[in-house]
This record gives structure tokens, sequence and C-alpha cells, in this order.
């Protein structure tokens, strides 16, 4: 295992002031890897079953695109959390972005010669992307005090909401842009996703200096050895496996619903004569409202705690389903709306469940529990991917956004179950 010299940790221990100037680098690394790798996200998101589509001549395997590189997600987000706790956040964060790159730009492969097996193989790659943007952001929290990780998170999905909206909206032009240069339409935004994964590689692997979980994993052995002899020195975090469940829990469910709506909103539109800048508009305004209201969640998670904001998330996505039922499929202005609450929805979720985890875990076991949650919050938008697709082909669209906004209303009761003490609003 890589290791920290005390030399290297002793200037952090003594001055206060100096973890908080590396602890906003990494913020500011993390998030400018973010507006990249956000970008690589959402364009694929947003043409990804349309492509299969196209290529398979039917919409009832059109969830096929998300589950794929859901799965690949959930491969990757072990094999990046094993890698980030032996060997820090900047060697796992740049192999899973380089490797989503590749699946982006392969996916272009795909389409260029027609081949249904690396269209789905380069898919499963290209979700070693997703699975890192979503990991990134827990660096952010390496370095964070308990009172501002939710914070922390926020500031860092706040920045993908740049890359997140310009993504869709780029759909047009590099489906254009595709076609010049004697390409699918449909994989021109999969160059984008390609590059844009890439880039964000370089940027963890250039800028993330010193490693954030590496110093934090060497100062909580530094807290280990000197709690007894030194009162001034905090005592380490202990690791809480009730509370690793109930956030992973949140989190879980939160990406099921968004992922089996979100994925067949394209397919629905198209179905009503909606075209692509149609639906570039209304995944941008959803991926945006997945993003932005990030600052403002963080606050209130570290003001109220992730219980109570959970269930808010919970009511959310619960009205989101419900309005993208109702909702006339002609209506562009009704299914931004939808889409918008559902990306609020999936936004309160996901921090106040990361932030949950990392408040019960400790820096020895933090990168690969978190990885491991990470998995199976892949796997269950992979479900929710693959199965959309059928549920919408056997009944309807409106069946599928109710029984997501039904499974949203679930969080509540499970985390009014796992409410305890040491959830208590947190003091800024």
């Amino acid at each position: 295992m890589k290791k920290i010299s005390d030399d290297s940790i002793q200037p952090y221990i003594e001055s206060p002031e100096k973890l908080k100037r590396l602890y906003r680098r990494v913020i500011f690394v993390a998030s400018l890897s973010q507006i990249f790798g956000g970008a690589g996200l959402a364009a694929g998101i947003t043409v990804g079953a349309l492509l299969a589509q196209e290529m398979l001549g039917t919409a009832a395997y059109a969830g096929l695109p998300t589950a794929l590189f859901t799965l690949g997600s959930a491969g990757a987000a072990l094999l990046i959390g094993r890698l980030s706790q032996r060997y820090g956040r900047r060697p796992g964060l740049t192999m899973g972005f380089l490797l989503g790159g590749l699946g982006g730009l392969g996916v272009v492969v795909a389409a260029i010669i027609h081949s249904i097996p690396l269209l789905f193989l380069f898919l499963f790659i290209y979700g070693a992307g997703t699975a890192t943007n979503l990991q990134a952001r827990y660096a952010g929290t390496d370095l964070a005090n308990k009172n501002q990780r939710a914070k922390a998170v926020s500031i860092i999905m706040v920045s993908a909401t740049f890359g997140a909206f310009a993504g869709p909206n780029m759909v047009d032009v590099m489906g254009e842009f595709a076609q010049f240069i004697g390409i699918p339409a449909l994989a021109g935004p999969f160059l984008l996703s390609g590059t844009a994964f890439m880039l964000a590689g370089l940027v963890i692997f250039l800028l993330l200096r010193p490693d954030p979980f590496l110093i934090a994993k060497a100062m909580e052995v530094y807290k280990l050895e000197h709690a007894t002899e030194d009162s001034s020195v905090d005592l380490p975090q202990v690791h809480n496996t009730r509370g690793v469940a109930a956030g992973a829990a949140i989190m879980v469910l939160t990406q099921m619903v968004m992922i089996g709506i979100m994925t067949m909103t394209p397919v629905h539109m198209g179905h009503h004569g909606h075209d692509l800048g149609n639906i570039g508009l209304v995944i941008g305004v959803h991926i945006g409202a997945m993003y932005l209201p990030s600052l403002f969640t963080g606050i209130l998670v570290d003001r109220f705690g992730s219980t109570a904001m959970s269930v808010a998330g919970g009511a959310t996505l619960a009205l989101a389903g419900t309005l993208a039922a109702l909702a006339p499929g002609s209506s562009l202005a009704a299914l931004i709306l939808a889409l918008a609450l559902l990306g609020v929805g999936w936004n309160i979720g996901l921090i106040s469940g990361t932030t949950k985890v990392v408040d019960s875990t400790e820096p020895e076991r933090r990168a690969k529990t978190q990885g491991t949650v990470d998995v199976f919050i892949a796997l269950s938008g992979a479900s929710g991917g693959a199965l959309s697709g059928m549920v919408v082909a056997g009944s309807s669209y409106a069946a599928l956004s109710l029984v997501g906004g039904f499974l949203a209303l679930v969080l509540i009761p499970i985390m009014l179950w796992s409410h305890s003490s040491n959830d208590a609003p947190r003091a800024n």
C-alpha cells in the first residue's frame, strides 16, 4: 500500500490553514474534472436509447444502452473503489475516466460498421466514465470536516452542471458534424462523450497532487496514535454499518427511479413527434436539475440531516413521476417540468445518501466501501434502464412513471425506520 510519510503530513497537522488550502485545491481540481465528465455523461445518455432503437429496429430494447453502461459502471465502481483505497483517488479516477473515453469512442466505431455486439461491448466500457463521474464527488469529502461534507459534494456536483447541460444541447451540432464526416448522426454525441471523459482523466492525472485520500488516511493514523497523549487531537471516526446501509438505500432507490423514467423519455418524445432539439432541451434541463441545485442541497443536508432530506427527495421524485404520467406527450413544457423535478429529487437523494455513507465510514475502509455502495447504485440503475423499455413496450410511459413515483415513496418509511440520534441536524 502506498503510504504518505510523517514529514509529508506534519505540515497539515501543524497548520490548519495549509490543510484548508489543500482542501480548496482538491475541490477545484475535482470540480474542473466534473465539467468535462458531466459533458461526457450527458451527451451519451441523451441519444443512447435512440441509437439502440435505430440499430436494433425496435423500441422494446431501447433501455439496453442505459442498462449496459450502468452495468459497466457497477464493475468500474468496484474496481475504482479498491484501486483508490490502495493507491489513492488519483490513479482510480484517472483510469476510470480514460476507460469511459475509450468506450465512448468505441460506440462511434460500432455505429459506423453497424455492429450490435461491438455497440454493446463499448457501451459497457463507456459505463466506467459514468461511475468515475459519480465517484469523483467523494474526493471532495476526504479532507472536509464533518460539518461541511455535504457542501463539498455539492460544490463538485454544481460544477458538473456546466458540462451536463451543454452535452445534451450539443446533440444537434454533433449530429450534423458526424454526418459531415460520414458517420451516423446519433453517434456524433459519443464523439463528444469520449473526448470529454479523456480530458477529465487528464485533469485528474495532472492536477490531483498530493492525493487527498492518502493524506486523509495518514492523518487518521496520526490521530489514532496521538489521541491518548494529546487531548486536543480529535478521535478517529468509527465505522457505522447501519448508517452505510441507510445511505446506500437512499441512493439505490433514487437511482432506479431516475434512470427508469429518464431513459424512456427521449423515446416517448420521439413517438409524439418531438425532434432531437426538443429532446436535447428536456434532457439538458433534467441533467441541469440533477446538478445545479447541489450547493443549496448540501447546505440543507448539513443543516437538517440526511434522513429529513432523503424523505424530501422521495416526495419530489414521486411528484415527478406523477406529473410525467399525466403530462400530454405533446406538451414540451410539462415534460420539462416533470424531468426537472426528477433531476432535483435525484440530487437530494444522492447528496443526502453520500453524506450518510461518508459520515458512517472510517478512512481505512472508506474508498472500498464507497465503491461497493456505488456498485449497488449502478446495478439498480441498470435494472431501471433494462426494465423501462419492457414496461413501456408492454404498457405505457405513463405506467412506467407511476411505478417510479410509487417506488420513490418507499424511501420515506425506510428512512424513518433507519432514523437514529446520530443523524441530528449539524451546526454549520
